[in-house]
């Protein structure tokens, strides 16, 4: 079932444009929540920068997309997992680089990260996850 959902939330995603603050990596996590019935999780951060640079910038105020999503997975009660499931969200990327750190949900087999013209499944080990 949540594939199906995720499948549906891809094709939607996919028919916005990139605007970091608006639709990027880290907020397509807070748009999958709220595709799923929850309440948005990033309200504060929705059209805070306009630019990667802003949005590089956010990341490194909070120490990294870690941190950041975190502190977002609070505010709507999430916690986090040691496992991924399906529908899952987290992070994935360099543990090092706080700049190659990326937003993505579980589709079952793979990681879904949102680019700025595309959805690709990715492979990865992840660096944090919430089970949503």
């Amino acid at each position: 079932m949540a594939e199906v959902r995720l499948a549906e939330f891809v094709a939607d995603h996919l028919r916005r444009d990139w605007a970091p603050g608006r639709v990027d990596c880290l907020l397509t996590l807070a748009d999958w929540m709220v595709w799923r019935g929850m309440p948005d999780a990033a309200p504060h951060l929705r059209g805070s920068y306009e630019t990667e640079d802003g949005f590089r910038e956010i990341i490194a105020a909070h120490g990294g997309a870690i941190p950041l999503v975190a502190s977002c997975a609070r505010r709507i009660g999430l916690r986090g997992a040691s496992e991924p499931t399906e529908g899952c969200i987290a992070i994935i990327g360099s543990r090092t680089n706080i700049q190659k750190q990326f937003g993505a949900i579980r589709d079952g087999q793979t990681w879904r990260v949102r680019f700025a013209d595309a959805f690709p499944a990715i492979r990865a080990a992840p660096l944090a996850i919430w089970d949503i």
